[in-house]
């Protein structure tokens, strides 16, 4: 799954790497994004040429929903299934996204303690969460906006600490999977696949990445693994 990731980068750099305009006021660097916040998306202008960048709630919430109960449940689609569940095969196929991101966070289980693990692609570069997106109205009458992450099996790199993560959409697929005019489910499967792993790196962080209300740069920054300091101050 991914509970917990990174954006540092400020919207205008943002907005340059995957080519998209918005009308967002400039935002703080991110380093512990949790699930029912606002986050950034990306989408495909149905009308116009343009990619349009966006803030909505992460937790998706089907239209058809009575209330917004489940959103927390629903973070992550699960990339081998999501065709087939009511919750997400209609996003899947008409409304993509991407969810822009530079780090992103697993725990390893290690007998009763979890040890947070910061992954990033490259030496931090920006990158692409698979995203679907739906909207839905409350009691009110107002629309709230909602994305999930797709996540798939493990690569080398992350199967050492999670048996799960978010699939990672390559560069080329942008187009693609943001077509609104591509409504084939088989062939939008097809990219979720599991990222490169000779491109992306891990390294141990502190458990303070567990709490929401830290949001700073410590979060991501690299610590020496439990084990190491089990031995050093032995």
């Amino acid at each position: 799954m991914c509970g917990r990731y990174r954006l540092s980068r400020r919207k205008q750099l943002v907005e340059e790497y995957f080519d998209s305009v918005s009308e967002l006021e400039d935002w703080a660097p991110r380093y512990n994004i949790a699930p029912t916040q606002p986050v950034a998306i990306v989408r495909q202008n149905p009308k116009e040429p343009v990619r349009e960048l966006s803030l909505v709630r992460w937790g998706l919430i089907p239209s058809w929903s009575k209330d917004a109960s489940a959103a927390a449940t629903m973070i992550n689609a699960r990339s081998e299934t999501a065709a087939e569940k009511p919750a997400f095969c209609d996003a899947l196929k008409f409304r993509r996204c991407l969810v822009p991101a530079d780090g992103f966070y697993e725990w390893r289980k290690t007998g009763k303690t979890k040890e947070p693990y910061c992954f990033e692609v490259s030496d931090g570069e920006l990158f692409a969460f698979a995203g679907i997106w739906d909207d839905w109205k409350d009691a009110g009458g107002a629309t709230i906006e909602t994305c999930s992450i797709l996540t798939t099996t493990p690569n080398a790199v992350t199967s050492a600490v999670h048996d799960r993560m978010p699939v990672i959409l390559d560069p080329d697929c942008y187009d693609l999977w943001l077509d609104p005019g591509m409504r084939d489910v088989r062939e939008a499967s097809d990219l979720l696949k599991p990222y490169h792993a000779r491109l992306m790196r891990c390294y141990p962080v502190s458990s303070r990445i567990n709490s929401v209300v830290n949001d700073d740069a410590d979060c991501s920054a690299r610590v020496e693994p439990t084990e190491v300091q089990s031995r050093l101050f032995a």
